[in-house]
């Protein structure tokens, strides 16, 4: 295995040649797994790996962590939701602390679970907390679908559903950023195919490739990348072809459309991006938590000092943080980027400030 490595590695310094190529991953599992098996140092150093806004729990903005706090606060409710989240700060507080005050909230490993402790205890209500993009929302859609067959009138999800396609393409027009190629997500591209990388490719000259999440995946990537910038053919590539189709899933696709439309969303460092969420039909919209129990939340700005923004932009990295590893550590996160298992802060301090210090 070191050798078939090794010898990757040696294609990749002579097909990158001498100019600079900057490479952005947009999946967070791909940031933990270049952190984890150190590629970046096997790398030329004219090219530049940047991480991009690959993680669900840190694009989320603060004021729907808020709204969701709101909900956790109400004596009827009881908020279910992935462990990834629990930590999340918004602008006062977290689930967890919610938690520890005495309301209930509960980490689940599938929506399917929540649904089951609805069907189980009529006396409260449920509320799913679906924060994911195209990979976890044909779930969270074949759920909602399964509690209006079998008439569960306590049960919803405050829907925070993400996109991936129109991220990128605003990912792409950004000039600040300027990324010639990038690894494309193995878990969302099994959903949603390759067709919008196409698109970035023809109309942005940039360079796609999905990738698997093993260090020879990654890296066989990285040198599929360095060809096409080379020889400046952008195409949309699948190296994870042994899970990712061109056309993607389209069952998963069929049942995610039936349940949810697309919908304007806000990104973290992102901005407002049109047609970017997904947002339950309005013949689900019983099963809309937000719409059920109307939350008034404010725009809270960004603490002070946290630049959790320009880290999911790509534009700079946390070790240009002021607060890393000092005031925004995993015992006492900041921002997102710091709390979830897949964020960059989180890859960076686990990977590089732990490791140093050992």
């Amino acid at each position: 295995m070191k050798a078939e490595i090794q010898k990757i590695v040696d294609e990749i310094h002579t097909e990158c040649g001498e100019e600079p190529i900057r490479l952005m991953e947009v999946c967070g599992t791909h940031t933990m797994a270049i952190h984890r098996y150190g590629l970046r140092s096997m790398l030329p150093s004219n090219l530049q790996l940047v991480s991009g806004p690959g993680c669900p729990v840190c694009v989320t903005p603060i004021h729907f962590i808020d709204a969701v706090l709101q909900l956790a606060t109400r004596d009827d409710t009881v908020i279910c939701t992935f462990g990834d989240l629990i930590r999340v700060p918004g602008s006062s507080a977290s689930l967890e602390s919610e938690k520890m005050n005495g309301h209930q909230v509960r980490v689940v490993y599938s929506p399917v679970d929540a649904l089951r402790m609805a069907i189980r205890d009529k006396h409260l209500h449920y509320i799913f907390i679906g924060v994911g993009f195209e990979t976890t929302a044909p779930a969270v859609a074949a759920v909602i679908e399964m509690a209006r067959e079998n008439k569960v009138t306590n049960f919803s999800v405050a829907c925070a559903h993400k996109t991936m396609p129109e991220a990128l393409k605003r990912l792409a027009a950004d000039r600040q950023i300027q990324i010639q190629g990038l690894i494309c997500p193995g878990h969302v591209s099994a959903i949603i195919g390759i067709q919008a990388y196409e698109w970035l490719a023809k109309h942005h000259n940039i360079a796609c490739v999905v990738s698997g999440f093993d260090p020879g995946d990654i890296l066989v990537s990285v040198l599929m990348l360095c060809r096409q910038i080379k020889r400046n053919e952008c195409v949309a590539g699948i190296q994870y072809d042994r899970v990712v189709k061109a056309i993607g899933n389209t069952k998963a696709l069929a049942l995610m459309h039936r349940v949810f439309e697309p919908c304007d969303s806000e990104w973290r460092g992102l901005g407002m991006i049109p047609a970017s969420g997904l947002a339950i039909k309005s013949g689900f919209r019983r099963f809309d938590a937000l719409y059920r129990f109307p939350v008034k939340v404010k725009k809270s700005p960004t603490p002070s000092g946290c630049i959790c923004g320009d880290i999911l932009k790509g534009i700079k990295t946390p070790l240009q943080c002021g607060l890393f590893a000092k005031e925004c550590r995993p015992d006492s996160p900041i921002g997102a980027c710091m709390v979830s298992s897949e964020g960059t802060c989180a890859a960076f301090f686990k990977y590089q400030v732990v490791k140093s210090c050992a």
